[in-house]
């Protein structure tokens, strides 16, 4: 007997191999988010060919996880893939592309990039453009890729039609978004990510001087998260800066004593709370005079 788990697999497998058309792809880097993506690209049914790193060891781990070939010569990646994905650091990939586009004048080039532009390409393909999926990712984490928002964009209508397949056959979340208006996204995400979490670092050390570990606070921190999902960022603000009370932040700067960056850092962000704080208070005095 089967279980309903191999049934299941089984099922999909077949509505995907009718429905969806399986794509031959090349990785160009092995980072956090290339192995998500070739992860979840691989899952669905695609093939991954080739996975390009400059280092053996990085390309090795990645193509041995998706079954591709490793590659560390540039010149060596195939011409005979759909599509071929850069995943890179954002330095390196104008550089990669310039060697890359040669006999390939037919397939799709994109970039997962969220701050690059589509215009890398110009000049050096026919048919690119993007796919940004916007998450934070390691590779000891284990992410449902169906969840994470991607947004796409593309030269013309038969590159973002292949894009968007793409993207569609391993997230339930694609949107179409040109290059400028992803590079304000990837600034909103830079403040509800990397901020975000560069404040649990400080936060971590405050309660590490005084002998507890940050999990103390974790309860707090995911509370806080929580809190966004069923109100708006501004509503489910809490502390001291957002009616300023001025003793409170006095004494907890004071408190920071000689970080001086830290207390530079505490108060721009009190400051912006308050004024956020009133800002939205304005508007809902408005919105009741209506």
């Amino acid at each position: 007997m089967f279980s309903k788990k191999t049934i299941s697999c089984w099922l999909f497998s077949v509505f995907f191999s009718i429905f969806v058309t399986i794509m031959n792809i090349v990785l160009i880097g092995a980072g956090n988010l290339a192995t998500h993506l070739g992860l979840a690209l691989k899952s669905v049914g695609h093939r991954i060919l080739q996975v390009y790193s400059r280092t053996e060891e990085s390309a090795t781990a990645l193509a041995q996880l998706v079954g591709a070939t490793p590659v560390t010569d540039i010149s060596s990646i195939v011409s005979v893939a759909d599509v071929y994905v850069f995943s890179v650091k954002d330095s390196a990939l104008e550089e990669l592309i310039g060697k890359m586009h040669d006999g390939k004048e037919k397939q799709v080039f994109l970039h997962t990039a969220g701050s690059m532009p589509i215009d890398l390409f110009n000049g050096k393909a026919v048919h690119y453009g993007v796919l940004y999926p916007m998450q934070t990712f390691s590779k000891k984490r284990h992410v449902d890729f169906k969840e994470i928002p991607c947004f796409v964009e593309g030269i013309d209508e038969y590159s973002l039609g292949i894009i968007k397949q793409l993207a569609d056959s391993v997230s339930d979340k694609v949107y179409i978004l040109n290059s400028l208006d992803r590079k304000f996204l990837h600034l909103a995400a830079v403040f509800a990510c990397n901020f975000v979490n560069h404040c649990y670092a400080l936060s971590s050390d405050i309660v590490e001087g005084i002998g507890l570990p940050f999990d103390v606070l974790l309860p707090l921190v995911d509370e806080t998260a929580r809190n966004v999902h069923e109100l708006s960022p501004v509503m489910a603000q809490t502390g001291p800066a957002v009616r300023f009370d001025g003793n409170v932040i006095q004494r907890h700067v004071e408190l920071l004593g000689d970080k001086h960056l830290m207390r530079q850092i505490y108060s721009a962000m009190s400051e912006s709370i308050h004024r956020k704080s009133l800002e939205n208070a304005d508007v809902q005095q408005n919105d009741e005079k209506i």
